[in-house]
């Protein structure tokens, strides 16, 4: 019947018969996630008429995108997709500006562009604009939607796609659904959490933690005009919806597609691990969240088929793989998420000079589908959590608790063996947690480096770091500035609403003057760009990296050398990373027992062999093995 219905709905439009070739195709999806969550007579029919308006709206341009797309679906797991993470005001002023500067991503490498938020956020403060008053507006200063629109365009002109920021747990408290509530339209409270007294919040309290406790403690904020306690996750400016309501997941659906037919390609779903919310729990990864994730998904693929999804959940790895799928949503779900703890290992193992931590956090991850993939990073724009487990720590002998807190001494500068200059960000002196801002290069010791030695060090940190990252699988992200080892930008301070948020210390605005030496090997920006330069190109020939294959990470006999060993039909691969500062030798057996006769260094382009059955590695030494080229 609902087929039906979607063929009336499409009438005599050229490409029905592929509308419904992929209703065909996950129809079934969309109607089982609905029956999940949302059983209620007449939702289903909404979203077919929902579909098919997204449908008739797509141009003909981005209809042969869905052609191409569907038809290669791995675009974004192939070696040759490199992502880079900015906003668009630092790295360009406007989106404009942005479609201006798209041969120097091209340079680089890149084929996925993330523009951090740029959806009209609440004036003042708005959480670097995560805090969202209208999905179908574009920050004034940056532009307007058809700016959008045309940079889309030149973007996948240039062979790069475009990734936005949909934030699915909030909205701004001027939103017009929230003004809407708080003028009393009783459709639009609906749409938001509102308690009359403390019980009930009371009761949710006890099982929540608080996210930023230093400027937003606790979970909800009194509102005059709602005469209630609305629920604030983040900040009281920032009101959660309540999706149990099945006209929040239309609404969602609509945006989406409105995003979709202005030309993006992906969705960071931000903060959609908080968006359903059970009493006795802490609100996170509860089972709802991913039926409503594969109602969205299947929505977009019937009627925008290019378009993905990335999940940014920051959680533990026995939580994270499910955002990608397991059982009955495999591969039905987010298309993309982060690898949040490679990230905190690479960290953790430069500081400590010891990978051993690694090995053990890594093997804790299941394998995800193969039709999905990690979005690998060193650095984005929000602090660092040391998500250590204790568990993993004690496998070792190290107690987490401890490693945790010299983590956070190490990277502000405060251990005697530090070369970190980083800052303490929402310090909670009751758990004795300490979050971390800095850039890759300042966290990495290029502020601290006196020598020109030392600063090349810095440097081959983060280089190593990059190298992890690329060398992975998924998709690996650079953040903005890291090509040209940027430094961290203490002048935020200057900027009164970034005042009180030290992440923006990571987050400057681009030196153009500096990426115009990206080319000068004497200039640490030119060492940066040629080393992160020589990676790109080399990880685009090797089949090998493609994200369907999982990576195991593997320990060696030395604390300091770690292997990422991968295995396809196209050819197998070693990474052989030395984490620290020092010269260590490690036994042949270590690295042959995973590499069967690998020799091959392709960063290098030279033989790699042991003397005296002894493999010598530099400091930070980075070794990609595979079969001898040709």
């Amino acid at each position: 019947m609902l087929r039906t219905l979607l063929a009336q709905q499409l009438g005599s439009d050229a490409e029905a018969a592929q509308v419904l070739a992929r209703w065909d195709r996950w129809g079934a999806d969309l109607l089982v996630g609905l029956a999940e969550v949302y059983p209620q007579p007449g939702v289903a029919e909404q979203v077919v008429g929902l579909i098919a308006d997204g449908h008739a709206a797509r141009s003909a341009a981005l209809r042969a995108r869905d052609r191409d797309r569907t038809l290669g679906p791995d675009w974004f797991q192939r070696p040759d997709a490199v992502g880079y993470a900015a906003y668009a005001d630092r790295f360009a002023g406007t989106l404009n500006g942005v479609a201006q500067r798209v041969d120097y991503l091209r340079e680089l490498g890149v084929t996925y562009l993330h523009l951090m938020p740029l959806l009209a956020p609440r004036p003042g403060e708005n959480d670097g604009g995560y805090a969202v008053m209208d999905y179908g507006r574009v920050r004034a200063d940056l532009g307007k939607m058809a700016d959008l629109a045309a940079l889309a365009d030149t973007l996948h002109g240039a062979g790069i796609s475009l990734t936005l920021d949909l934030v699915l747990n909030h909205v701004a408290a001027e939103h017009a659904w929230a003004e809407s509530a708080r003028a009393g339209d009783p459709r639009y409270g609906d749409y938001f959490h509102v308690y009359p007294d403390r019980t009930q919040p009371d009761a949710y309290e006890r099982s929540l933690p608080e996210v930023f406790p230093d400027f937003a403690p606790g979970n909800f904020t009194w509102d005059e005009d709602m005469a209630g306690w609305v629920w604030t996750t983040f900040n009281s400016w920032q009101w959660d919806l309540n999706w149990s309501n099945p006209d929040v997941v239309c609404e969602f659906i609509s945006i989406i597609l409105n995003l979709a037919n202005e030309g993006v390609d992906c969705l960071r779903l931000d903060a959609i691990a908080f968006i359903w919310k059970r009493l006795g729990t802490d609100c996170q990864n509860q089972p709802e969240v991913h039926a409503i994730t594969k109602v969205l998904r299947a929505a977009a693929r019937i009627a925008a088929p290019s378009l993905i999804f990335k999940a940014e959940a920051i959680v533990a790895p026995n939580q994270l793989v499910a955002y990608l799928g397991r059982g009955a949503h495999a591969g039905r779900v987010s298309d993309i998420a982060y690898h949040n703890s490679l990230m905190v290992q690479i960290w953790s193992a430069l500081a400590a000079r010891d990978a051993r931590l690694m090995t053990v956090a890594m093997s804790r991850f299941p394998d995800i589908p193969t039709t999905t993939g990690w979005a690998t990073y060193l650095r984005c724009h929000d602090d660092i959590g040391w998500a250590i487990d204790d568990g993993d720590c004690a496998e070792i002998g190290w107690n987490g608790f401890a490693h945790r807190g010299f983590l956070s001494d190490f990277y502000i500068g405060a251990h005697p063996a530090s070369f970190a200059e980083g800052a303490a960000f929402q310090e909670n002196p009751a758990t004795g947690d300490r979050r971390i801002s800095g850039s890759a290069a300042s966290l990495a010791g290029l502020g601290t480096a006196r020598t020109a030695g030392q600063r090349q060090m810095a440097i081959d940190r983060v280089l190593l770091g990059y190298a992890m990252v690329l060398g992975f699988g998924g998709i690996p992200l650079i953040y903005m500035g890291d090509e040209l080892a940027l430094r961290n930008d203490d002048d935020y301070i200057s900027v009164p609403e970034h005042a009180d948020d030290n992440r923006w210390m990571h987050r400057p605005v681009m030196p153009w003057e500096l990426a115009d030496t990206r080319h000068d090997p004497s200039t640490d920006a030119g060492r940066m760009w040629a080393g992160l330069r020589r990676l790109i190109d080399v990880r685009k020939d090797l089949d090998s990296l493609h994200a369907s294959a999982p990576t195991r990470v593997h320990p060696t006999s030395h604390p300091a050398v770690v292997l990422f060993v991968r295995q396809h039909p196209a050819g197998d691969m070693v990474q052989v990373y030395n984490v620290s500062d020092w010269n260590v030798t490690i036994p042949e057996t270590d690295i042959q027992a995973h590499a069967h006769g690998l020799t091959f260094d392709r960063l290098t382009g030279r033989e790699v062999h042991p003397h005296d059955g002894l493999y010598a590695l530099r400091p930070y030494t980075t070794w990609w093995l595979t079969q001898p080229a040709g």
